[in-house]
């Protein structure tokens, strides 16, 4: 095999390769061989058909397949013999084939540019605290609380009221016949939420133990079968019992209810949660920080392949006159993602930074456990999307380069109060609308990221922003 690079443009090369017909001669004669031995032609014995016959029947999808093993195994030889990082799939042009000829062809490939990195060192970031008031942890166990209600039996002639629990045993017919989900036995409902059938709650209210309440209400339009929905059905519903609510004790015993030792360690994790909802935002713009600063790092050329890319994602469901119209800073916004990425992973590559199986399956379970009763869901997702895992590799990639160079930094650490990380967020956020406000564009979650592409590896880092959700359970970690 000869190589000779050609026409270097930049990060564009162009890879004139030759294969001599003898070699091509030997691919083809190992390929006659194993068709020989695995088909039976009539009039020959199994393994026994000569090349001569063979080459009538099959030449043409041999040559195919040949031809495909070659191009394979020396354009990919051709480029690490070059000690070319290609971006994207490189270009193959036959110039020269067939059977019994030379084979010629050119690669174009695209290369990742060299950066020169500064000092990750030399990066500023300050990294916040928040200090939680015992206050704020003592509102939070009670809105828990109140979410949370108890509730007891009223004695018999006590009526029903909003917010009562009324248990009930139900028939229903319409036009006086029975039909699909019209009887119903110990049904329970809070009254006020209406969440039954609409209109169902208010008939209740005002009823009591064994009475009778008999009623016409319509079924809702999306009925699970639909030949009755919308239509009117008449009730009869018996009261079983009537409970009303009661505020709910904090004490150690509704601290174990939602999974602390007692009222102490569960303060302790309301704390810590309260903190962390901070603390992922916060750290969001700690990221953001270290973001913009490696962006001056200059890069001499960006791959126009990896902008026009990364613009089609950007504009991915944009009507065109608005695509138009902001074409500019779409197309800025696209470089500056691409910029980014390829600097996080010049610091990555040079950091022997990687991704093992482990930590993509720690992942998955991580999400496995934040979405209980859906586990199976969320694991064929993975398994049937292969893609899905990439992108989950892509951002643990990131989140460890992140985390790499925030150990390296210069950090001015800071202890704030939750009043003063409400402020640093909001002026955060006013701050994105304003830059957004400015670009006539609006920012999306997707908007926020910016992605690393890696070379034949196909590696992927990517930055993204997340908000903060609250959540509704207690766990310890």
């Amino acid at each position: 095999m000869k190589v000779k690079v050609e026409n270097k443009k930049g990060l564009n090369k162009d890879l004139k390769v030759f294969i001599d017909k003898k070699i091509i001669e030997s691919y083809m004669n190992e390929k006659y061989e194993e068709v020989q031995k695995q088909v039976v032609l009539k009039g020959f014995r199994p393994g026994k058909a000569p090349k001569e016959v063979l080459k009538r029947q099959f030449g043409k999808s041999i040559y195919g397949e040949v031809l495909d093993k070659v191009l394979k195994e020396t354009s990919t030889k051709a480029i690490q013999e070059n000690k070319i990082k290609p971006v994207g799939q490189p270009k193959i042009d036959l110039k020269s084939h067939g059977e019994g000829k030379d084979l010629e062809y050119v690669i174009s490939v695209t290369e990742l540019p060299k950066i020169e990195l500064k000092p990750i060192e030399n990066i500023k970031i300050e990294e916040y605290t928040v200090k939680i008031d015992s206050k704020e942890t003592d509102k939070r166990i009670k809105e828990i609380a109140k979410n949370q209600k108890n509730f007891v039996l009223k004695k018999e002639e006590e009526v029903s009221v909003i917010e009562d629990l009324v248990a009930f045993d139900y028939k229903a017919t319409i036009d006086g016949k029975n039909f699909t989900g019209g009887e119903g036995k110990n049904t329970q409902i809070v009254l006020g939420k209406d969440l039954f059938i609409k209109g169902f709650d208010k008939e209740l209210i005002g009823v009591k133990k064994n009475d009778v309440k008999t009623f016409e209400v319509f079924l809702p339009e999306n009925y699970p079968q639909k030949e009755f929905a919308k239509k009117k059905a008449k009730f009869e519903c018996k009261i079983l019992e009537i409970k009303k609510s009661t505020e709910t004790k904090i004490d150690n015993d509704f601290a174990k209810n939602l999974g602390a030792k007692d009222l102490t360690d569960l303060k302790t994790l309301i704390s810590k949660q309260i903190n962390d909802e901070y603390k992922n935002s916060l750290d969001m713009l700690t990221k953001n920080q270290i973001l913009k600063q490696i962006e001056k790092i200059n890069i001499e050329e960006i791959p126009e392949n990896l902008i026009e890319q990364e613009f089609s994602i950007l504009t991915q469901g944009m009507k065109e006159d608005e695509i138009n119209n902001n074409k500019k800073n779409l197309e800025k916004k696209s470089k500056d993602r691409i910029k980014v990425g390829l600097i996080l992973n010049a610091v990555g590559e040079q950091n022997k930074i990687h991704v093992h199986e482990n930590e993509i399956q720690a992942e998955i379970q991580k999400q496995l456990k934040m979405m209980p009763g859906q586990e199976k869901i969320v694991m064929d997702y993975y398994q049937k999307n292969p893609s899905a895992t990439e992108g989950l590799r892509g951002t643990i990639y990131e989140d460890k380069i992140i985390n790499l160079i925030k150990s390296k930094s210069k950090v001015n650490k800071k202890e704030i109060t939750k009043d003063e990380a409400e402020k640093i967020l909001k002026s955060a956020h006013d701050t994105l609308n304003d830059h957004t406000h400015n670009d006539s564009l609006e920012v999306s979650k997707d908007e926020k990221k910016a992605s690393t592409k890696k070379s034949a590896d196909s590696k992927k880092a990517k930055t993204s922003s997340k908000k903060p959700v609250k959540a509704k359970k207690v766990s310890k970690k």
